[in-house]
């Protein structure tokens, strides 16, 4: 089976649009990351693999397929962490798709599977915002950030526990508050300032 989860990569300053492809297939079990991923990106199974075992999950025993698309920009940092446990549940058909189609995830895992901060997450919220999705799903200690940006729900989660059970209706998505900026403000801003 098969799942996609939005995420995003920093160039420089800027977000680019990821998505988190996973394909679950029968054969010899393992664990495969290909799109460009930096070691960080493939040490990132060994972080998923803990976390989920921490919430009653496990990788499925089968080939697992990660594709991190588009394949000709290179993917750093543990920000994919989030979306590619997502997508591999929604593969393995732990959760519905419905209920994270349109979210953009990003977030690295604790062992424990708690989501610690990542970078880029304004950038991001502003990626989601201007691709039409309907919300991001973001560390707890990243939310603040990310609801400088109008016109985009910020949901913020301290762990993958929570995630997962927002996403399967076994609790709401807890929506961060803060003040945002209107978009035409943000829209004037020079990061160059």
């Amino acid at each position: 089976m098969q799942a996609s989860i939005a995420s995003a990569a920093l160039s420089g300053i800027d977000a680019i649009a990821i998505d988190v492809e996973v394909d679950l297939a029968s054969g010899v079990p393992g664990y495969h990351c290909v799109g460009l991923p930096a070691p960080s990106v493939k040490e990132g199974g060994v972080r998923i693999r803990a976390a989920l075992e921490r919430i009653g999950q496990a990788l499925p025993n089968q080939k697992i397929t990660i594709n991190l698309a588009p394949a000709d920009v290179r993917k750093h940092g543990a920000a994919f962490d989030l979306p590619i446990a997502i997508a591999v549940l929604v593969a393995s058909a732990v959760i519905d798709p419905a209920p994270v189609a349109g979210l953009m995830m990003l977030g690295e895992l604790g062992l424990d599977g708690a989501l610690r901060p990542v970078r880029g997450v304004l950038a991001a919220a502003m990626l989601a915002r201007s691709r039409g999705l309907r919300a991001i799903v973001v560390p707890e200690a990243c939310a603040a950030e990310a609801v400088v940006v109008d016109g985009i729900a910020v949901y913020a989660a301290r762990d993958l526990g929570e995630v997962v059970a927002a996403a399967t209706g076994a609790a709401p998505w807890r929506l961060a508050t803060g003040e945002a900026l209107p978009a035409a403000a943000a829209a004037g801003v020079d990061m160059a300032d």
